[in-house]
């Protein structure tokens, strides 16, 4: 995977499009001085060159009755160590895994999952992740507030 190389107006648009998804061509056009067409090319060059993956919809999450955010710490066995394409496969199945990752260091994964309330987490966590192959030990936190969440980069 290589870096891509931004001038300043391409950052400028990426900047508009993570602080407000919505926002059409021709306002951005107006907040940067460029043409609607000028704007939209450089987007769809943007999109071409996997710079930009997806713009998707946020949703307040408790709103929706997803009131119970954790964060698990899963420690595979030394056999399960082998198979982490099976794991990944496996929990990618889960829509209450929001994020997955492969971790360097005492533990192999940290994941952040959503439920209803703390009852849920214990059925997600007793009937699907903790019947997962190769599991040795999962620790997990329960997400008293959140502080700050974003998914815009600073560049």
């Amino acid at each position: 995977m290589h870096a891509v190389k931004l001038d300043p107006t391409d950052r400028r648009i990426l900047g508009w499009l993570q602080q407000e998804p919505g926002i059409n061509a021709a306002e951005l056009g107006e907040k940067i001085g460029l043409s609607q067409s000028a704007v939209w090319r450089r987007i769809q060059s943007l999109r071409d060159e996997g710079v930009i993956k997806d713009q998707p919809v946020k949703l307040d999450r408790e709103k929706v009755g997803l009131n119970t955010m954790v964060f698990a710490h899963v420690k595979l066995t030394s056999h399960g160590r082998s198979n982490l394409a099976e794991f990944s496969e496996a929990v990618s199945q889960y829509p209450e895994v929001l994020d997955c990752y492969v971790l360097l260091g005492n533990v192999d994964y940290l994941l952040r999952i959503v439920t209803q309330d703390i009852k849920a987490y214990e059925r997600f966590f007793f009937e699907k992740l903790s019947q997962l192959p190769g599991i040795q030990e999962v620790n997990s936190s329960i997400v008293l507030s959140d502080i700050k969440h974003t998914t815009v980069l600073p560049i």
